[in-house]
């Protein structure tokens, strides 16, 4: 068979079998394609072996009816998942996400992707993830207890602390861990660091709450000085404004540059002075309301319906919502108005056209598996110091955030130039993270 021969035949039978998977489909193409160098390299033996079968298979996927009831009595059911993808460099690790847009694509598009993230942090940690087509949001704190006690009461049996260590992830916050944490407790007769995302007084971390957010900014600032740019001085438009928007917008004004834009489901602000972050987590930590009160906190912003975040003029774009949020035309505005980078705080958030648009027309771009790595980086960083029965400071645990993050941009580069990919990270994030699970998987046999 020539060359590619083996990949391209593995991408035909994925797009016939899963068909009805588009964005499970979508990270396959991408990253399989972004490979092929290290595939061509011993094509026969990879093939042999079912190098790509074995990685594009889950190891299992479990699904499972959640039933429970609401505060007038009423039960409902709901569908639960969890996929576990590939343990070759540790327990599956991957966050749960509750939210109504949730189905089998999704969860494996994004436990697929959790491979290579959680390989390029250095920390042994597999890949999974897993979640419900539940939505917490207007429900009350009883009803989110009894549908999260429901939930653990299935998915113990699938998980534990050297096994697969669920995080948090959209819809699943500090509420929703404890209450998963404590029915894992109650039913297993176990105390140990099985949930990541934990609450401080019962082995959660610090610097967890801020760790997406933070990393995204530590790996953007590295990769624009490394290309001769400061993010000093620089205006930022962000996405989102959930945990990840927050504090990469925090973390944005703690290295001396300006975001101007936030955005949810309903909306978006544009703050000419930089967004108040303050006002920003009142709204949307304590307060739970709509992007629609910030104009009580700063006047002179304007609100708008819908999107349209990416037709402000910025030097960095830093979509932090949802998959497939930043799109073709989104990133022609963005080359219009001079944009030199855009980095994936959430999930895939940029298109595949979009994408090949950004880097065609000289923009970095840092994909997600590398740019939004520190949350999981911090989350394992947690199951050490469960396993220590020790905290560590703030400090510390950013300090270790920072440079695993720095080190992340520079295997990325490093993979990209080894195979004359310069400045392609999306390629050279995949080929360093798949790097190291192949090795993994080579050692441990065909199992």
């Amino acid at each position: 068979m020539s060359k590619t021969g083996y990949t391209n035949r593995i991408l035909n039978e994925l797009d016939v079998r899963y068909a009805d998977q588009p964005e499970f489909l979508q990270t396959v193409h991408e990253v399989l394609n972004s490979i092929r160098p290290v595939i061509e390299k011993d094509e026969e033996r990879y093939e042999r072996d079912a190098v790509l079968e074995r990685l594009t298979e889950p190891d299992r996927q479990i699904f499972f009816k959640v039933p429970w009831v609401d505060d007038n009595g009423q039960a409902h059911v709901n569908r639960g998942y969890r996929v576990q993808f590939n343990n070759a460099i540790g327990p599956y690790k991957g966050g749960l996400r509750f939210h109504p847009s949730v189905n089998i694509s999704i969860i494996k598009f994004l436990g697929f992707e959790q491979i290579f993230k959680n390989s390029l942090t250095g920390l042994p940690i597999g890949g999974g993830k897993g979640g419900s087509d539940f939505d917490p949001k207007g429900k009350s704190d009883r009803e989110i207890m009894a549908f999260c006690q429901s939930f653990m009461t299935e998915l113990y049996r699938h998980i534990g602390a050297d096994a697969d260590v669920p995080a948090g992830d959209i819809g699943v916050g500090g509420r929703e861990i404890g209450y998963l944490y404590g029915q894992y407790k109650r039913i297993r007769k176990l105390n140990e660091g099985v949930l990541t995302g934990k609450g401080l007084s019962y082995g959660g971390s610090l610097a967890r709450t801020e760790a997406t957010g933070y990393g995204l900014l530590y790996l953007t600032e590295e990769m624009l000085k490394c290309s001769g740019y400061d993010l000093s001085g620089k205006t930022v438009c962000v996405s989102g404004a959930g945990n990840v928007a927050i504090y990469a917008i925090e973390k944005t004004l703690q290295l001396g540059a300006k975001p101007v834009t936030c955005s949810d489901s309903t909306g978006w602000v544009y703050d000419p002075e930089g967004i108040d972050v303050k006002a920003l987590k009142k709204i949307k930590e304590v307060d739970r309301k709509r992007l629609t009160e910030y104009k009580k906190y700063r006047p002179n912003s304007e609100y708008h319906e819908g999107r349209g975040v990416w037709s402000v003029k910025c030097d960095v774009a830093l979509p932090c919502a949802t998959q497939n949020e930043l799109n073709i035309d989104d990133a022609k505005i963005l080359k219009e108005n001079g944009c030199i980078a855009v980095a994936e705080g959430a999930n895939m958030p940029v298109t595949a056209d979009a994408t090949e648009y950004l880097q065609k027309n000289g923009i970095l771009v840092a994909p997600a598996k590398a740019a939004n790595a520190g949350g999981v980086a911090v989350s394992a960083l947690e199951m050490t110091q469960n396993s220590e029965r020790l905290t560590w400071t703030f400090e510390n645990v950013d300090s270790k955030l920072k440079h695993i993050m720095v080190t992340i941009f520079h295997n990325m580069d490093d993979a990209a130039k080894k195979y004359g990919f310069d400045n392609d990270y999306v390629k050279g994030a995949n080929i360093a993270g798949f790097e190291k699970v192949l090795d993994a998987m080579t050692a441990q046999g065909i199992c």
